[in-house]
């Protein structure tokens, strides 16, 4: 039986860690023997992980990374502090606009002499997060792949600093075929060690979870209801949405309400683009839910207002329950809907986002349509996962 290592940091509510557990839900582990190595036991979605993996005990100095400065030095680990302090210092000299990816660079960077190996072989080691410091020097294994979620083209990186990393790997796998353009585009000396491996859908475990009881004041709202499920960041264009609901009940249509799944970074400032729209009625923030299903089954449209993507899961779970979807156009939206078949794609505005909606608000045809095609299509993926299992036989060596 194959020993593998699969990598990520914990299991607070998100896509990447949505993927994961659908990945984890459908492994084969009659053929695989599978250790999960997560830096930090946290997160609501650690309850949804199945039994068969094995859970590696945490590792304190893994879980800094996410830790306050001042909280790592009270814990004990101050030579990890005086990393953390550099990497903030050197980032801040750096030519990039933001400086928060960079900054996680040299936080890995300079940590990782003072962070433990595993001392177990392993015949495939995944690092399923960025970054990929971890498996690449403190995990010994036949074969190393480093997962890809997002469109690399939009992210500020040390390119350099970066390459050194990804050169340590065998292979690269990034969730779609744009996303691994968009990454061959910036680095293109890796070209050749990227593959593309679809996000691992779990059609029925959705469906199952949207028939969960939850208290949801969407069921009682006879408005037309857009939901998006999305962290709120810059990333997501949640600034955008709320921007374009004004623009909708400028235009008359008072009836449209806009409800959020998600938590993050941004939320203060949403709070308040809300107020300053007077749309505190009508944009709705439900904060963090570990099920986001019944909110999705209970909308009339589900909007991705996202400024950049890799492959967004959401989207993939809003098609599987047949809801008709709207998206920006993102330079990974081609490889998540086909406009006019199972979902729409507009521009990626807040004027594009409100005449996407105004068009399926206006056409109910079109959203039974969208609604029908997505009923049609067998969403269920898991022989994605033969490419990953090929890639344990070949053993092809590093390059």
């Amino acid at each position: 039986m194959k020993k593998v290592l699969i990598a990520s940091f914990d299991m607070e509510v998100g896509g990447v860690e949505r993927s994961l557990i659908s990945m984890l839900k459908n492994f084969d582990y009659k053929q695989y023997d599978v250790d999960l190595m997560l830096y930090s036991h946290t997160g609501e979605f650690m309850n949804l992980l199945p039994s068969e993996p094995n859970l590696l005990p945490e590792i304190f100095a893994y879980k800094t990374f996410r830790m306050p400065i001042s909280q790592i030095v009270r814990k004990g680990n101050v030579l990890i502090g005086i990393t953390r302090m550099l990497a903030k210092v050197k980032a801040s000299l750096s030519s990039s606009a933001e400086n928060g990816h960079v900054q996680m660079q040299y936080m890995w960077k300079y940590s990782m002499p003072l962070l433990p190996k595993m001392k177990q072989q392993y015949d495939m080691a995944i690092s399923y997060l960025w970054p990929h410091n971890f498996v690449a020097e403190k995990v010994s294994a036949d074969i190393k792949i480093a997962w890809i979620h997002t469109d690399f083209s939009t992210i500020d990186t040390n390119i350099e600093m970066d390459v050194e990393v990804w050169n340590k790997y065998h292979y690269i796998v990034a969730v779609s075929e744009e996303c691994k353009n968009a990454f061959i585009k910036k680095y293109p000396s890796l070209s050749k060690n990227v593959m593309v491996i679809e996000n691992i859908t779990a059609p029925e475990f959705v469906r199952i979870l949207s028939e969960e009881n939850v208290k949801n004041p969407m069921i009682v709202d006879p408005r037309f209801k857009i939901i998006t499920v999305a962290r709120l960041s810059h990333a997501k264009g949640i600034d955008h949405a709320v921007k374009a609901l004004k623009v909708l009940h400028d235009r008359g249509y008072n009836d449209i309400a806009w409800y959020i799944v998600g938590y993050g970074g941004d939320e203060k400032l949403i709070r308040e683009l809300i107020a300053e729209n007077d749309l505190v009625d009508s944009f709705v923030l439900l904060g963090k839910k570990v099920n986001p299903y019944p909110y999705m089954k209970a909308a009339d449209l589900y909007v991705q207002p996202s400024r950049y993507e890799g492959k967004a899961v959401t989207v993939g779970e809003a098609q599987i329950l047949s809801k008709p979807v709207l998206i920006t156009n993102y330079a990974t939206a081609q490889s998540q809907v086909r406009s006019g078949e199972d979902g729409m794609i507009c521009p990626l505005s807040v004027k594009g986002l409100a005449d996407g909606i105004e068009e399926l608000y206006k056409t109910s045809g079109l959203r039974e349509e969208l609604v029908r095609n997505c009923q049609r299509i067998d969403y269920t993926n898991v022989l994605e996962l033969k490419k990953l299992y090929e890639l344990v036989e070949r053993r092809e060596p590093l390059h």
